[in-house]
């Protein structure tokens, strides 16, 4: 059975954004991507300020799941904090040059 780690290779060997999103297309069912989709939405508010009540009535999702993402946010060893926080905010940077 395939590990972490071999999933994760295989994420890291799409250099183009356009493979990535066919590659998870594939792999995950249209409700699984919804989860997925969701779950970055919240990230990212959590990372852009807003109250985790907010976020919770805003996209109808528990506070357990957003205390979650939270820790992650607040961790600055996370590869979430790294991408959604840190100096080299890469999605922030794209927000910014897409304007």
């Amino acid at each position: 059975m395939a590990d972490i780690k071999d999933i994760a290779a295989v994420l890291a060997d799409c250099t183009k954004s356009s493979d990535m999103k066919q590659l998870l297309e594939e792999l995950f069912t249209p409700a699984e991507l919804s989860n997925l989709e969701l779950r970055w939405e919240l990230l990212k508010r959590l990372a852009s300020g807003d109250s985790q009540r907010t976020i919770s009535s805003d996209l109808g999702i528990s506070l357990c799941k957003i205390t979650r993402g939270s820790k992650l946010i607040q961790d600055n060893s996370s590869q979430v904090y790294k991408i959604l926080v840190g100096s080299d905010n890469k999605a922030k940077n794209r927000a910014k040059s897409s304007k």
